[in-house]
């Protein structure tokens, strides 16, 4: 007996009773294509497959359900246009849960993994509900017990531990909303997790570790002056997928930050508040519409160059039991999958399918979710064709830049993969803006008092024309970064020199090692006065040359306070204290969250921090210690200075020094009736490590000044004019 024929079998036992009216059901149209939509008084379904034989819309009452209310079979000659699949049903309301089961052959070596057995996601489900206890195990799509691994189906039943896709409305009140859309030039990102910042106690929030805990918060994001929040990754995942248990505690690891789709199209439900079926997309709503009216942007970290699914020992979610062979990039041995993503499996988004697919994920969240921007993680993976090579002119990149519909969206991309691919500084068209892990790196490297790095350092707070001038592109496209979700908090880099990764259970073996930290003598907290001093000031000096520096600063959530995550450097499995955003912090290190903030609103008041263009030489002048010109290839030098020039403002400048001995710098000699102010000073404590603008006391009397070890300075020029107005 075939798949079809014991399916068939099963379901004349089991079928639930038709409504004995079948002028309910019509065939239906192919587009506009995925997912439920209203048309009439009914909803269409629509879903792709190639290389199905039969598909089955079977409809649920609750979650958990291990059995339909109702099955519809889709007639493969009255229900079919091309590879689409469509029925339409008359009365369909708002929260019906539904699912898929997809038949056609079984044989992984062709890369066809279809199973009629197991309970299939609508990839363009906009919701989905029951996923609290998700048990990846039932989901598998082969029998494991044969003896033949995955070349063997598995006919085992999951409904009733699978969760169900909910049929929704998009309709929702924006009451006029106008999203903020900063310029590239006054961007100030945010980068948090939606849990994590709220759902410690200290957050003092009500609706903790959820999308409206998060519209609590604002008002704290505005005073710090950021313009867009970067949210770690809202599409629903499964939190419970991992097995290890943490071996210092015995606690299960969680899949915390996300970075595991398994829909594309809806939000998490753990990230509502209220809990019901479909209230995660209004919510979700709710927290943009709040946010714009502050003024500040929403951006998604989004993954789409990978699923949950995994590799050819994965389960049977959604797109590989819809059609395996399209949706993934295979193997010559089309059983195993390509892997440019390190999960198990890489989506191959240059395929005509896979392209609308995406373009229809990116449209749906500006459409309807009003989203501001995106931030593709692993984007490379995005620009390789069916084989894996990379693309001169990626089609899927170069369509998402010129989407007449994403046209004014912010475009970020994580210019590299798992696979090597390392495209920092020239990754597809001048739309793209990109993570800049140069700037991370170097930055951290000068900082950290490594020789030869002047040069380097001071291309970094330019701009990195060296990375960008070459491709068209410019300041704009070089977002900069020190730390970000994906290893060391700020405090953690002036306080591990190793990572301290053994609660992830992976035996300190993953999370990077090339992290250019300084533990300034003591690995860990330490109570000595002098190491915490050096920490205080090397943050500063990572904060100040991160919002000097052209191009587009982001900052991670909690560095303004110095969050800790006790040296691990990888901590996605740790959804506890060590990456919960503990607000107490903010009290006990408020010094640095006053020079944060203060920075922040020194790069705004400065436009020529701002421009979107690169320094020419009449822009900037360098200095040595000295005075004179600077010798770039002299490796023993770790201190410099710029002076940049004002119009409308006043001129700056700037004095590093990486060395560990103190460095007595000239200060530019000045005309009559000018004089030097003191902006910052990251060696002093507060108050007198950041002025507000008109306090900054002078420098009438001083001919040089002198720099402390590891530490930086900005000295205003005030004419009388420029500087305050007279």
């Amino acid at each position: 007996m075939s798949v079809s024929e014991s399916v068939a079998e099963k379901n004349r036992t089991n079928r639930p009773v038709e409504s004995p009216d079948e002028s309910d059901i019509q065939s239906g149209t192919p587009l506009p294509i995925g997912g439920p939509h209203e048309q009439g008084d009914g909803v269409c379904f629509v879903l792709f497959s190639r290389h199905a034989t039969c598909i089955r819309l079977e409809l649920y009452q609750h979650p958990d359900d291990s059995s339909p209310t109702r099955v519809i079979d889709l007639d493969p000659m009255r229900n079919r246009t091309g590879d689409i699949w469509h029925v339409w049903i008359r009365g369909i309301a708002e929260g019906q849960l539904y699912g898929y089961r997809i038949d056609g052959p079984y044989q992984p070596e062709q890369g066809h993994r279809f199973n009629p057995h197991k309970l299939l996601l609508d990839p363009y489900a906009r919701a989905i509900a029951g996923v609290v206890n998700w048990d990846f195990s039932a989901a598998r799509g082969y029998d494991s017990s044969s003896g033949l691994t995955d070349l063997s189906i598995s006919t085992v039943d999951n409904a009733g531990t699978t969760p169900k896709c909910i049929v929704t409305r998009d309709d929702f009140d924006w009451e006029r909303d106008s999203p903020p859309k900063h310029s590239a030039s006054d961007m100030v990102i945010y980068e948090t997790h939606v849990r994590g910042f709220t759902i410690h106690p200290s957050s003092g929030v009500a609706r903790s570790g959820t999308f409206a805990g998060l519209i609590e918060k604002i008002p704290y994001l505005q005073d710090l002056g950021v313009t867009a929040i970067e949210l770690m990754p809202v599409l629903e995942f499964n939190e419970n997928e991992l097995q290890r248990l943490n071996p210092i505690t015995g606690e299960k690891l969680k899949n915390y930050w996300g970075y595991n789709p398994v829909s594309f199209f809806a939000p998490k439900q753990s990230y509502s508040f209220e809990g019901s079926q479909w209230r995660q997309a209004v919510e979700f709503r709710e927290m943009v519409k709040a946010f714009h009216r502050a003024g500040i942007e929403v951006f998604l970290d989004i993954v789409l160059n990978h699923t949950a699914e995994n590799d050819e020992l994965g389960p049977t979610i959604c797109l590989r039991g819809m059609e395996n062979s399209i949706f993934y990039m295979l193997q010559e041995n089309c059983r195993y999958y390509k892997d440019f993503t390190g999960v198990g499996n890489t989506l191959n988004a240059n395929h005509p399918v896979v392209r609308e697919l995406v373009t229809s994920v990116l449209r749906y969240w500006v459409m309807h979710m009003h989203v501001d921007g995106f931030r593709f993680d692993l984007a490379s993976v995005l620009g390789r064709d069916q084989h894996g090579n990379i693309l001169r002119v990626a089609p899927l990149l170069e369509g998402i830049a010129e989407d007449p519909i994403l046209r004014d969206v912010k475009i970020i991309a994580e210019a590299w993969d798992a696979g090597g691919a390392y495209q920092v500084g020239d990754f597809s068209t001048k739309r793209w803006t990109e993570w800049n892990g140069k700037f991370r790196d170097d930055v951290r490297r000068f900082w950290a008092g490594e020789a030869g790095m002047i040069g380097t350092f001071a291309n970094r707070i330019c701009g990195s024309s060296d990375l960008y001038l070459s491709s068209g592109k410019g300041p704009a496209s070089s977002l900069n970064f020190v730390t970000c979700h994906d290893g060391f908090t700020l405090n953690d880099l002036v306080s591990y020199k190793q990572k301290h990764n053994s609660e992830n259970g992976e035996f300190n073996r993953d999370g990077t090692d090339a992290n250019y930290s300084d533990n300034c003598g003591v690995e860990g907290p330490s109570e000595d006065l002098a190491v915490e001093s050096m920490r205080i000031r090397l943050i500063k000096n990572f904060l100040l040359t991160l919002f000097i520096a052209r191009g587009v600063p982001m900052m991670l959530g909690g560095d303004e306070f110095r969050r800790t995550q006790r040296g691990n450097n990888n901590a996605y499995c740790q959804d506890n204290e060590v990456s919960w955003f503990d607000w107490g912090l903010l009290e006990k290190h408020k010094e640095i969250h006053r020079f944060a903030r203060g920075m922040i609103a020194f790069r705004k008041g400065h436009p020529v921090l701002r421009r979107e263009s690169f320094y020419t030489d009449a822009d900037v002048k360098w200095f040595a210690p000295s005075g004179a010109a600077p010798d770039w290839g002299d490796q023993r030098q770790k201190s410099f200075a710029c002076l940049i020039p004002g119009q409308t403002e006043p001129d700056l400048f700037l004095l590093f020094n990486g060395d560990s001995r103190s460095v007595d710098f000239s200060i530019p000699i000045l005309p009559s009736g000018k004089i030097w102010r003191l902006a910052v000073d990251t060696s002093r404590a507060a108050p007198d490590d950041f002025f507000d603008p008109g306090k900054e006391p002078s420098l009438e009397s001083e001919a040089g000044f002198r720099l402390e070890p590891r530490s930086s300075a900005i000295l205003l020029l005030d004419d009388g004019e420029v500087l305050h107005g007279n």
